[in-house]
C-alpha cells in the first residue's frame, strides 16, 4: 500500500484536501434530505457541463454527460468520445438515504398541553442521539397539480427531550431504555393539539397555499453544522456522512473523470434512495432504476442486446458505503487483525458471506486504482461473533450480473444522528473514486 501526503494539515483550505473537505461540509449542511442531496448533486453536474434527461423523453447517444432525476435518487453518466455500444460501464454507487425521523401520514399530536409531531423511526436509528437536539424539518412536498417543492425549515422547531435523571434513577446503571413509539415524539410548542397545524407551517415555508398541499415527504434533521473536531482539527463530525460522504465523493470523481474526453469505459454514479431500510423501492438499488438507464444508454446509442450483455459483462461497480473504525473504548467488538483508523484511507470491505460484494477480483480493482492514485487504503471485515451490515453492493452484483466491489470511509459513530470521520479521507476516497472511474 502507498502513502499520500499534503503539506497543509486536513482542515486547510489551501491544501486539496482541505478544499474537498469544506465543500463537503458545505453539502451536508445543504442536503438534509435525500431530495436536497439529489438536487444539490444535481447542480454540481450542470456546473461541470451534465444535462438533465427524462426518463418520459427519447434518448440521444451522443457524447456528453446526462443525469436522470427519480425522488431521492440520481444516475448520471458520462459517454466518451469513441465510445461503442458495447463500451463496458464504471460504475460508483452510493445512497442518499440516512436514519432518522420521519412524519406520519397524521402528524398533529401531543398531549397535557404539549404539541408534537408524529414521527415515524426509519432505518436503524442510534434513538439516544436524537435526545436533546435542535431539529429542524426538511423534505418534499406534492401539490395538487402534480409538481413537488422542496422544503427546509433549518432552525429549531423540534425536540426529543429525554427523561430526568431524577425521574430515572437508573438511567446511568442499567442503560437508557426507548420505545420507539412512546419515547421519541418531539415536541414543538405548546397548547392544544392543531389539525393541520404542521401542513399550514410547512406550506408556508414553501411559499404555496396549505390547501394546495396533498402529499408530502417530510423528516427532522439535526440543525448543528459539521465542523472539524480535535487538537489539530484532523477529524470531521457532522450529520449524515453514512453515506452522503459518498455521494458527494462519487459527484466530484464523475466530473473529474468527464474532464478526460477520452476513456475506456462510460463512468456512471448511481446514487440510490432506500438503502437503510432494504432497497426494495423504484428508487432503491433493487429497483429497476439503474438497469433501466444503463440499457437505455446502450440502447440509445444504437446497441442490441447482445451489445448491452457484452457491456455489462465487462462493467465494475464499485459500491461507496461507510464503514467502521476500531473503537477505541470497545475494540473488543472489532476483528483483532483489522483495525482501520481515520486518515489511513478508503477501505476495502469484505465478508464470505456476501453481506459485502468484494471478492479477489474486485480487490485487485480497488488496490489498482488506490495505487494509480497514490492513495493509502485498509481493509476492514467483521468479528466473527458479531453479524456484519450490508450496502447496496450486493444488490447491484446480483440484480444485474455486474462484478462488485465494496468500499467506504472508517468512520465511528455510524447511524448515530452525528457521525465522525477522519477530515482527510474523503478526499482521498474522491481520489481513487476518480482513478477508478478513469479506468
Amino acid at each position: 500500500m502507498t502513502s499520500a501526503h499534503s503539506p497543509a494539515g486536513p482542515g486547510s483550505p489551501e491544501s486539496p484536501a482541505g478544499g474537498h473537505t469544506d465543500d463537503l461540509m458545505a453539502y451536508l449542511a445543504a442536503s438534509p434530505s435525500p431530495y436536497h442531496a439529489v438536487a444539490n448533486a444535481a447542480a454540481k453536474l450542470e456546473k461541470a457541463g451534465f444535462r438533465q434527461v427524462r426518463e418520459t423523453d427519447a434518448w440521444d447517444g451522443g457524447t456528453g454527460g446526462r443525469y436522470v432525476l427519480r425522488g431521492g435518487a440520481l444516475i448520471a453518466w458520462y459517454v466518451p468520445e469513441g465510445a461503442t455500444p458495447a463500451t463496458p460501464f464504471r460504475i460508483v454507487g452510493a445512497h442518499t438515504d440516512s436514519p432518522n425521523l420521519r412524519v406520519k401520514p397524521h402528524p398533529d399530536t401531543g398531549a397535557y398541553g404539549w404539541r408534537q409531531v408524529a414521527v415515524e423511526i426509519y432505518g436503524g436509528t442510534l434513538l439516544n442521539t436524537w435526545l436533546d437536539r435542535d431539529l429542524g424539518l426538511s423534505g418534499r412536498i406534492t401539490l395538487r397539480d402534480g409538481t413537488r417543492r422542496l422544503v427546509l425549515a433549518d432552525r429549531p422547531l423540534l425536540r426529543v427531550p429525554q427523561l430526568a435523571v431524577h425521574l430515572d434513577r437508573a438511567v446511568n446503571t442499567e442503560g437508557l431504555k426507548l420505545d420507539r413509539q412512546r419515547h421519541m415524539t418531539p415536541i414543538w410548542g405548546l397548547g392544544d393539539v392543531e389539525r393541520g397545524g404542521l401542513v399550514r407551517f410547512v406550506a408556508e415555508e414553501a411559499g404555496v397555499a396549505a390547501e394546495d398541499v396533498l402529499g408530502w415527504d417530510l423528516m427532522a434533521h439535526a440543525i448543528e453544522p459539521p465542523a472539524f473536531l480535535g487538537r489539530d482539527r484532523e477529524l470531521l463530525a457532522g450529520p449524515r456522512m453514512d453515506n452522503l460522504l459518498s455521494v458527494h465523493a462519487g459527484t466530484a470523481a464523475l466530473t473529474s473523470a468527464a474532464a478526460h474526453h477520452r476513456l475506456p469505459a462510460i463512468p456512471v454514479l448511481a446514487a440510490f434512495d432506500h438503502e437503510e431500510n432494504g432497497s426494495q423501492s423504484d428508487t432503491g438499488a433493487e429497483g429497476p432504476l439503474l438497469g433501466g438507464v444503463l440499457e437505455r444508454s446502450v440502447f440509445a446509442r444504437g446497441g442490441s442486446y447482445d451489445d448491452r450483455a457484452r457491456a455489462f459483462a465487462a462493467s465494475v461497480c464499485l459500491s461507496s458505503d461507510t464503514g467502521h473504525a476500531v473503537h477505541p473504548n470497545y475494540a473488543e467488538r472489532h476483528e483483532p487483525g483489522h483495525h482501520p483508523l481515520p486518515n489511513g484511507g478508503p477501505l476495502l470491505k469484505v465478508n464470505v458471506n456476501q453481506r459485502y460484494a468484494t471478492d479477489g477480483d474486485g480487490r485487485a480493482v480497488f488496490a489498482a486504482a488506490c495505487e494509480r492514485a497514490d492513495v493509502p487504503w485498509q481493509t476492514f471485515v467483521s468479528n466473527n461473533a458479531v453479524p456484519c451490515g450490508t450496502t447496496i453492493g450486493p444488490i447491484t452484483a446480483a440484480r444485474h450480473g455486474i462484478a462488485t466491489v465494496d468500499v467506504g470511509v472508517a468512520i465511528l459513530s455510524m447511524h448515530s444522528a452525528r457521525e465522525l470521520c477522519g477530515a482527510r479521507d474523503p478526499y482521498l476516497l474522491y481520489r481513487a473514486l476518480t482513478a477508478f472511474l478513469e479506468g
